[in-house]
């Protein structure tokens, strides 16, 4: 398998994919940081510096060289330490908010094309019906080989109401698919839920955002005004994560008050931390509780969070906080592994830098780095086996990712818990009579369609909400 250098970002911006601190902290000296320069590397740096400026085929401004330069050593660093020019830091903070432009896929660079991480609900990408794994090797008639991940970005940005043509090479397809996607103003909804039945709630958070706890408890006030609930769903796949504060905040709404819920640890003080489920952890500024809304009930409810490979960083916090706190069974499949944070650094000229500082840690101690969170029940996202997750990336498979420090890292699939009961398919109904003769029929999972979340076609979610009836009735006789 190929080595797959990664940045998580958004057509038109980065998305909060990564666990980040928005804060943006000046580049202020720091009492443990003050070291002596590597005068003959530097030096050595100058001369290189010298020699393309003055015998390079073309001239280079000294801006560029200078951006390219940090770029390329923050690059090498780990895949999610990046420089952002003055659009990319725009984007950044655009989009924690929920809103920007593009196409709405997060994608990667492999073997010199962009590959697909995975569409953003709702979006371009995502009605055009592109998949994680597809390969994009040209935009219009421009051929992807030969630019940079930041090159092939940048072409896929524009004004919204604007056509980009993409030719992707998709496994399993004989012939390159070319698609047309309208660029517009993505706007990510945070927070989606239902009452997928009397007493049963299904609450999904897509991304970690500013405003992702109080459209939570919005969401959550609403599922009860309908009635009591006797089980929820917290669905975090495809969860890329986002911002820390939300996912205290989020962890904090289903857990008791100041347990703990995440711990960093990194070279700098500032980068040893503990979060409790406490305002001052999750609030930022001086704003009200937005906690204190939340109906007293959402403590106690039954709770499965579902969790797939793509749930990363903020998600896998929310998913190892209530495992570790046994306040909720986790199901579904092996979780992304993306275990460290990254702090954004103002620098001169509208520019920063996202840089990584520390790794975090559940409740219990364990380093999601580089492994993920392993569910408590193990469900793929069809009865047939898993769909389209071949192509399907980890931090693991990252060039240059960080280790795990506390354990060795998972194996790529995670084996299933033996302790733990198999969730039974359910039967499958029989073959309807159709227009291919002795030809098997295509069946929910074997269909290339799209799985609907918390719709007719959501195997793990269907188990989900079985596993959570069993729980009542146990809960029941107990009672």
């Amino acid at each position: 398998m190929s080595k797959v250098k990664t940045i998580t970002m958004a057509l038109g911006g980065f998305l909060a994919g990564a666990l980040i601190t928005l804060h943006l902290p000046a580049l202020a000296e720091k009492e443990n940081a003050k070291v002596g320069l590597p005068i003959e590397e530097l030096r050595t740096f100058a001369e290189v510096y010298n020699a393309v400026k003055q015998g390079y085929v073309e001239p280079v401004e000294d801006k560029k060289m200078i951006a390219n330069a940090i770029s390329g050593m923050l690059s090498n660093l780990d895949p999610h330490s990046t420089y952002l020019d003055a659009d990319a830091f725009k984007d950044l903070q655009v989009g924690t908010q929920g809103e920007f432009g593009g196409l709405g896929i997060e994608v990667g660079m492999e073997d010199g094309l962009v590959k697909v991480v995975s569409p953003i609900e709702d979006t371009p990408a995502f009605r055009a019906g592109l998949k994680a794994g597809d390969l994009i090797f040209k935009l219009d008639d421009t051929p992807v080989k030969g630019l940079t991940l930041n090159d092939a970005v940048k072409r896929m940005r524009g004004k919204p109401k604007t056509p980009i043509k993409l030719s992707i090479i998709r496994k399993g397809e004989t012939k390159p698919i070319e698609v047309t996607l309208i660029r517009e103003v993505i706007k990510v909804q945070s927070v989606k839920s239902k009452l997928v039945e009397p007493g049963y709630g299904w609450v999904r958070i897509t991304q970690f955002q500013e405003t992702t706890g109080t459209s939570l408890v919005k969401h959550l006030g609403d599922l009860y005004k309908q009635g009591g609930l006797k089980g929820l769903v917290l669905d975090l796949r495809n969860d890329p994560g986002g911002l820390l504060n939300g996912a205290v905040g989020v962890s904090a709404a289903f857990l008791p008050a100041n347990a703990k819920v995440v711990s960093t640890d990194g070279r700098t003080e500032d980068a040893k931390q503990e979060f409790l489920a406490r305002p001052s952890d999750y609030l930022r500024g001086s704003k009200e509780d937005y906690l204190k809304g939340l109906p007293a009930e959402v403590k106690k409810v039954p709770m499965v969070v579902l969790v797939n490979s793509g749930s990363a960083s903020a998600s896998e916090i929310v998913a190892g906080a209530l495992q570790d706190h046994k306040r909720a069974v986790i199901l579904g499949t092996q979780t992304f592994g993306k275990g460290s944070v990254q702090t954004v650094l103002p620098l001169p000229g509208n520019t920063a830098i996202k840089l990584t500082t520390a790794r975090y840690y559940t409740p219990s101690g364990r380093s999601i780095q580089a492994k993920g969170i392993v569910p408590d029940i193990v469900v793929e996202e069809t009865a047939n086996g898993t769909h389209n997750t071949g192509a399907r990336i980890r931090e693991a498979d990252l060039e240059r990712h960080l280790n795990n420090d506390r354990e060795a890292e998972a194996p790529k699939e995670a084996p299933k818990p033996e302790a733990k009961p198999e969730v039974k398919a359910a039967p499958k109904p029989p073959a309807k009579p159709g227009k291919g003769g002795d030809k098997k029929d295509e069946t929910e999972e074997d269909s290339p369609q799209r799985i609907e979340y918390a719709g007719k076609n959501d195997y793990q979610f269907a188990q989900a909400l079985n596993l959570l009836k069993g729980l009542q009735i146990m809960q029941n006789k107990v009672q």
